[in-house]
């Protein structure tokens, strides 16, 4: 039985958000890796720390912080309205995803020695993930709700299902 009206009263003065019933302080969470990624483009040695960075659900970030309200966030999460929560938690899996698959292409450019491409791709992977946070803070914010992110994700879709792409040799041919 969601509580969705009794948790918008009780979350009131907090950093809770009275619409979505969720917090930004998962965030958190997420913005400690993309720093570490983006100082991984010019100190590598600090992949080490990025790959030490795991995963947290909404409940396990909160049971673990010293956030005020970590509790209420919890229970109030559980009667968050589903059109942002059920999104939110969508985008979470595909970052950690995108995370799963991007610190071990990483690691292989740091063990191969190629300290340009690894800053490249750093920067690339934190931008992404930066955008994916972006994401997830308007729906906590109640900026975008389900059905607008559905449609961010299809008008994204062709850049991620493969669509093709030219490498830079094949455009530079275009100006040759």
């Amino acid at each position: 039985m969601k509580l969705t009206e009794t948790y918008r009263k009780l979350v009131k003065d907090t950093t809770i958000n009275n619409i979505t019933l969720l917090s930004t302080d998962y965030l958190n969470h997420f913005n400690e890796l993309v720093m570490m990624l983006e100082m991984v483009a010019d100190m590598p040695d600090m992949l080490e720390e990025a790959e030490a960075w795991t995963p947290l659900t909404y409940h396990e970030h909160f049971q673990n912080s010293s956030f005020q309200h970590k509790d209420l966030a919890c229970f109030a999460y559980e009667s968050a309205p589903d059109e942002y929560r059920v999104p939110l938690d969508d985008c979470v899996d595909r970052m950690d995803a995108e995370i799963a698959e991007g610190l071990p292409r990483l690691r292989a450019l740091a063990d191969a020695g190629d300290t340009h491409v690894l800053s490249v791709e750093a920067r690339n992977l934190s931008m992404s993930l930066r955008g994916r946070i972006d994401m997830m803070s308007a729906l906590i914010n109640g900026a975008m709700n389900e059905e607008q992110y559905k449609a961010s994700l299809d008008a994204a879709a062709p850049a991620e299902h493969g669509t093709t792409v030219m490498d830079q040799s094949e455009i530079d041919s275009l100006f040759d």
